[in-house]
Protein backbone atom coordinates (compact mmCIF):
# COMPACT_ATOMS: atom_id res chain seq x y z
CA UNK A 1 0.00 0.00 0.00
CA UNK A 2 1.55 3.59 -1.23
CA UNK A 3 1.99 6.44 1.33
CA UNK A 4 -1.04 9.15 0.21
CA UNK A 5 -0.09 11.87 -1.61
CA UNK A 6 0.16 15.00 0.03
CA UNK A 7 -2.09 17.86 -0.35
CA UNK A 8 -0.85 21.07 -2.04
CA UNK A 9 -1.26 23.87 0.20
CA UNK A 10 -4.27 26.18 -1.20
CA UNK A 11 -3.52 29.25 -3.24
CA UNK A 12 -7.17 30.77 -2.76
CA UNK A 13 -6.90 33.57 -0.22
CA UNK A 14 -9.61 35.74 0.78
CA UNK A 15 -10.39 39.35 0.80
CA UNK A 16 -12.92 41.16 3.35
CA UNK A 17 -14.85 44.43 2.61
CA UNK A 18 -16.38 45.84 5.48
CA UNK A 19 -19.70 48.51 4.23
CA UNK A 20 -21.54 50.40 6.42
CA UNK A 21 -24.53 52.00 4.97
CA UNK A 22 -26.73 54.55 5.62
CA UNK A 23 -30.08 52.16 5.60
CA UNK A 24 -30.47 48.31 5.61
CA UNK A 25 -31.11 48.77 1.56
CA UNK A 26 -28.04 47.89 -0.35
CA UNK A 27 -28.48 50.63 -3.03
CA UNK A 28 -28.09 53.29 -0.24
CA UNK A 29 -24.91 55.22 0.61
CA UNK A 30 -21.62 54.19 1.92
CA UNK A 31 -20.90 55.78 5.18
CA UNK A 32 -17.84 53.92 6.91
CA UNK A 33 -15.90 50.83 5.86
CA UNK A 34 -13.19 48.56 6.47
CA UNK A 35 -10.95 46.09 4.23
CA UNK A 36 -8.99 43.48 5.05
CA UNK A 37 -6.62 41.66 2.53
CA UNK A 38 -5.49 37.67 3.17
CA UNK A 39 -3.38 37.84 0.07
CA UNK A 40 -1.07 39.67 1.82
CA UNK A 41 -0.56 42.13 -1.15
CA UNK A 42 -2.02 45.37 0.58
CA UNK A 43 -2.42 46.58 3.90
CA UNK A 44 -5.29 48.82 4.12
CA UNK A 45 -5.57 51.05 7.29
CA UNK A 46 -8.36 52.57 9.10
CA UNK A 47 -8.82 55.88 7.49
CA UNK A 48 -6.29 55.78 4.39
CA UNK A 49 -8.90 57.10 2.55
CA UNK A 50 -11.21 59.94 2.64
CA UNK A 51 -13.61 58.49 -0.29
CA UNK A 52 -15.36 55.08 0.29
CA UNK A 53 -14.13 52.89 -1.99
CA UNK A 54 -17.80 52.16 -3.35
CA UNK A 55 -20.67 54.30 -3.49
CA UNK A 56 -23.60 51.91 -2.42
CA UNK A 57 -23.30 47.84 -1.72
CA UNK A 58 -24.67 47.35 -4.55
CA UNK A 59 -21.63 48.73 -6.77
CA UNK A 60 -19.45 46.17 -4.88
CA UNK A 61 -21.47 43.74 -5.63
CA UNK A 62 -21.15 44.61 -9.35
CA UNK A 63 -17.72 44.71 -9.08
CA UNK A 64 -17.53 41.14 -8.05
CA UNK A 65 -17.60 41.61 -4.30
CA UNK A 66 -19.85 38.48 -2.82
CA UNK A 67 -21.85 39.80 -0.11
CA UNK A 68 -21.63 37.24 2.92
CA UNK A 69 -23.33 38.31 5.74
CA UNK A 70 -25.74 41.52 6.48
CA UNK A 71 -26.92 42.83 10.05
CA UNK A 72 -29.59 41.78 11.39
CA UNK A 73 -32.36 44.39 11.26
CA UNK A 74 -32.99 45.26 15.32
CA UNK A 75 -35.68 47.71 16.30
CA UNK A 76 -34.50 50.44 18.64
CA UNK A 77 -35.95 50.07 22.31
CA UNK A 78 -38.83 52.15 22.57
CA UNK A 79 -38.14 55.97 23.31
CA UNK A 80 -34.47 55.61 22.22
CA UNK A 81 -35.18 55.72 18.14
CA UNK A 82 -33.20 59.26 17.89
CA UNK A 83 -29.80 58.06 19.66
CA UNK A 84 -26.61 58.03 18.01
CA UNK A 85 -24.86 54.53 19.49
CA UNK A 86 -23.08 52.39 16.60
CA UNK A 87 -23.27 51.83 12.68
CA UNK A 88 -25.75 48.92 12.52
CA UNK A 89 -26.16 48.92 8.83
CA UNK A 90 -23.23 46.43 8.37
CA UNK A 91 -22.29 44.41 5.45
CA UNK A 92 -19.72 41.77 5.00
CA UNK A 93 -18.20 41.02 1.64
CA UNK A 94 -15.60 38.65 0.08
CA UNK A 95 -13.41 38.10 -2.66
CA UNK A 96 -11.56 34.59 -3.19
CA UNK A 97 -8.15 35.38 -4.94
CA UNK A 98 -6.10 32.75 -6.37
CA UNK A 99 -2.86 33.82 -5.89
CA UNK A 100 -1.13 31.32 -8.46
CA UNK A 101 -2.79 33.40 -11.01
CA UNK A 102 0.04 35.99 -11.27
CA UNK A 103 -2.26 38.77 -9.84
Amino acid sequence: MSAPRPVPASTVRQRLLVLYLSTSALDSAVVGWAHYDGTGRTSPTTGDSEEPPYATGVAALCDGWRLIQAAQLIPPYPGHEYEVSYLKHEFFFEKLVDLGDGR
